[in-house]
């Protein structure tokens, strides 16, 4: 078996990085493509598979693979705002991150969207989150937390019409620094 896991058996394990990402903006795409190199490097993944949600609440396992995992890298795309799995991971992210010590880092990638977006300076995310206050506000609010303080951490940016670098005969997606 592969280095890097996305199911929830090894969950119980220690992660050097956790993937979260909306996926069906990003699965088989770029955040395939990111897991596989990583797996490649001897990277220790974990990746979610999203089939396995069956309630409303993170369960135990994925909150033990957040807690375990050095790295977290959030994938934002245009849909990201609209699962609440996604936002749920973020918040339970940035909760980690801060008692950590410094022993945990959040590295995001901004997928087609802009860090004004994942800030609510824009609609995007911000129009998503107004028609969830129905939920509970308190989740709400961490999420809004959560969105504006990860938007405002040095990320990477890319956007589909940059395309892709092919320095070695191998697919790569090109990453520019905010």
């Amino acid at each position: 078996m592969e280095k890097g896991t996305s199911s929830w058996a090894s969950s119980g394990s220690s992660y050097e990085v956790f993937l979260s990402f909306r996926g069906t903006d990003t699965h088989y795409e770029f955040t395939d493509c990111l897991y596989h190199a990583m797996v490649e490097a001897g990277i220790n993944v974990f990746r979610d598979n999203e089939s396995l949600h069956v309630s409303k609440e993170i369960g135990g396992e994925l909150l033990q693979a957040i807690e375990n995992s050095k790295i977290y890298i959030p994938i934002f795309s245009k849909n990201y705002a609209s699962s609440h799995w996604c936002l749920r991971e973020l918040a339970y992210m940035v909760e980690c991150t801060s008692k950590s010590n410094g022993n945990k880092e959040i590295l995001p990638i901004f997928l087609n969207v802009e860090p004004a977006d994942v800030k609510l300076k824009t609609n995007l995310y911000k129009q998503t989150l107004s028609k969830r206050h129905k939920m509970s506000c308190t989740e709400v609010e961490s999420w809004e937390k959560a969105l504006i303080e990860v938007g405002k951490i040095k990320g990477w940016n890319w956007r589909k019409d940059q395309g892709l670098v092919a320095d070695d005969g191998h697919s790569r997606y090109c990453w520019q620094p905010l």
